[in-house]
């Protein structure tokens, strides 16, 4: 259920219940559970693409399929859910550097079996349910098929929590429809194709969920001239299963690479 101590704008507990059901069961790790926030990683999908072009890697399907669309807010895709580095584990000598790289397969905890990126596929099912995959998949077009994405992030960032796969995912499709569907979702979609100034994209960021919100922002751009393939949003665990407010979000040291100006890209290469 949802917590007792957060406050909700008029209207807004509607909302959350709608938010809710759709999404099932709230998402609750059940080992390793004392770390307090997570990272929502979106892509933005054109640039991704753009960025696996110009450093030569192989053109994922995905990439090779894309084609245009009418809603610009569709190209704002989900990477994935990274929860902290947990206290128990950092313990036993772990860094955040550490946790990062390896998540779940961290030595000497959780060391469960680690999965090469370049090698997803090898990753073991999820378990996620036929209806939980499709509205992933409309979200994540590097779920399934040859590049399983949704494997590999489970592996790395979700398995050694005790994550119910739906739940999980569930979590990531309901977030990304509130950032597509929020001022910072409007101003992607005003500006596609368009250079844009950092200022600006903060703006649209404060307009969603305060001020205070923008700290928790990190942008990765790719390029010269530089365009957006990331944003990552940093979340207070406490807050995960409600819809995202100022509550929500949790300050991270560094803006990201993107500067004061880059490249909301648009389909093409």
């Amino acid at each position: 259920m949802f917590r007792k101590d957060i406050a909700f704008p008029s209207g807004a507990m509607a909302l959350a219940l709608c938010v809710f059901s759709a999404q099932g069961e709230p998402l609750k790790a059940t080992q390793y559970g004392d770390f307090d926030r997570y990272v929502l990683a979106l892509s933005w999908q054109t640039g991704f693409c753009q960025s696996m072009v110009e450093r030569n890697r192989n053109e994922p399907d995905e990439c090779r399929l894309q084609k245009e669309s009418k809603t610009k807010t569709d190209f704002l895709t989900v990477h994935g859910l990274w929860p902290g580095l947990p206290k128990s584990i950092a313990s036993r000598g772990v860094d955040e550097r550490r946790w990062m790289r390896y998540g779940c397969a961290t030595r000497p905890i959780p060391n469960m079996p680690e999965v090469k990126a370049s090698r997803k596929c090898s990753a073991a099912e999820t378990g996620l349910s036929l209806s939980g995959a499709a509205k992933l998949n409309s979200v994540m077009p590097g779920a399934g098929g040859n590049s399983c994405l949704e494997r590999y992030e489970y592996a790395k960032h979700g398995v050694c929590f005790g994550f119910d796969p739906d739940a999980y995912f569930g979590t990531m499709v309901r977030m990304n429809q509130e950032v597509k569907s929020s001022p910072l979702g409007q101003f992607l979609s005003d500006n596609y194709g368009k250079t844009v100034n950092r200022s600006n994209f903060d703006d649209a960021v404060g307009k969603a969920w305060g001020k205070e919100s923008i700290k928790a922002v990190k942008l990765t751009c790719n390029g010269n001239p530089a365009y957006l393939t990331e944003i990552q949003l940093s979340l207070n665990a406490g807050t995960i299963n409600a819809p995202l407010s100022a509550s929500s979000f949790a300050p991270q040291p560094h803006p990201g690479n993107c500067g004061k100006q880059f490249v909301i890209d648009k389909v093409g290469y």
